[in-house]
């Protein structure tokens, strides 16, 4: 099969023919027909995620159909129109019987412990717990532009920040999750207040559904512009770039008994800021709350949203390009100049 294959931190990614993978006994092999190109992808292209050992395939936002099916596995059939949650569980443990597969100590992460999805075939392991049939009405591009970041971004806002009809939402960050948890947080019925520095990403971020904008480049004081945009703070602030300056400002954006959610990836200096804990998670009294994508058995709860008519994933998707265009993709992300979703819907390319 065709794949893109990267040989050297940052350096070309070149599509090339490798073995085709294996079916594990109680998995499937997909056919990958849409992936999309993430933040997380380029992570790891720069080589600051410590999971990923070269020669390597990334892609993890991926959706397609049902190729293979092992012997072990009863709930899938070839010619399922599938998808799967970048962070794949047991399905055994404790954490993953209490539908909590994203902290599964035996986790697979697509695309980072594994070979990913840039490649035209994609294995699955215990599809049973992990795969997830897409539904008719939700194209593969618009899967695939879904992928980790409106799922990540529905368990931020909804699982993990409890984000309630009428409160205010701060997003810092428009990036893919940043924009995908306008979506949901409009079609939650919160107000919204969208931070970036790039004009474009708060223009999209308005399109979207963000009641207010603000530009960090400009603001001065961002959590105290965003205080006063909400009249008092946000009830729930996503930081969504895994900056320790939009962290910071996340936290002095919310009013008292807010909560913060940490959805960026903090990587180098970020990994550990400063915290302000006297002045606002003591005094505040504030809550902080990490979260990291979504489980194969919440998907259902998304995609009732989009039946509903609530939330349309595919208008995230601003771009589709072919495999052998990753590697200009990836170089483009260095900057953060873009805006919405870039997804490869042209594997054999």
């Amino acid at each position: 099969m065709k794949a893109a294959l990267m040989e050297k931190f940052r350096g070309p990614v070149s599509v090339t023919d490798v073995p085709d993978p294996d079916c594990p006994r109680d998995g499937v092999v997909v056919a990958v027909r849409a992936c999309g190109v993430c933040r997380s992808d380029h992570h790891a292209w720069n080589g600051a995620d410590p999971d990923v050992a070269l020669p390597h395939v990334m892609g993890h936002e991926f959706a397609g159909d049902v190729i293979a099916v092992g012997p072990e596995c009863h709930g899938f059939s070839v010619g399922d129109r599938v998808t799967a949650p970048f962070i794949l569980g047991c399905g055994t443990c404790p954490d993953c019987r209490a539908g909590e597969a994203t902290i599964c100590n035996h986790q697979e992460v697509i695309g980072f412990t594994g070979w990913g999805a840039f490649a035209e075939r994609i294995a699955i392991p215990r599809a049973d717990f992990n795969l997830v049939r897409l539904p008719e009405a939700v194209s593969y591009v618009a899967a695939a532009g879904m992928g980790c970041r409106v799922t990540t971004a529905f368990r931020g806002a909804v699982d993990r920040g409890q984000l309630r009809a009428g409160e205010w939402l701060a997003v810092h960050g428009c990036g893919g999750v940043g924009l995908s948890a306008i979506m949901i947080g409009a079609a939650l019925g919160a107000q919204i207040v969208a931070v970036d520095v790039n004009e474009a990403a708060l223009d999209l971020a308005r399109e979207l559904g963000a009641n207010a904008v603000v530009n960090a480049k400009g603001a001065g004081d961002v959590g105290a512009a965003v205080r006063e945009v909400t009249g008092g703070g946000a009830h729930v602030s996503i930081e969504a770039l895994g900056i320790t300056e939009t962290f910071d400002n996340s936290l002095r954006s919310l009013r008292k008994l807010g909560r913060h959610v940490q959805i960026g990836m903090p990587l180098g200096r970020h990994e550990v800021p400063s915290l302000p804990l006297l002045e606002l998670v003591y005094s505040r009294q504030i809550t902080l709350h990490g979260s990291r994508g979504m489980g194969a058995n919440r998907f259902g709860a998304l995609f009732g949203m989009a039946a509903g008519g609530r939330l349309d994933p595919g208008r995230l998707v601003t771009k589709t390009i072919a495999l052998s265009e990753l590697g200009s993709a990836l170089e483009a992300m260095d900057s953060y100049r873009g805006a919405g979703v870039t997804v490869i819907d042209r594997l054999d390319q």
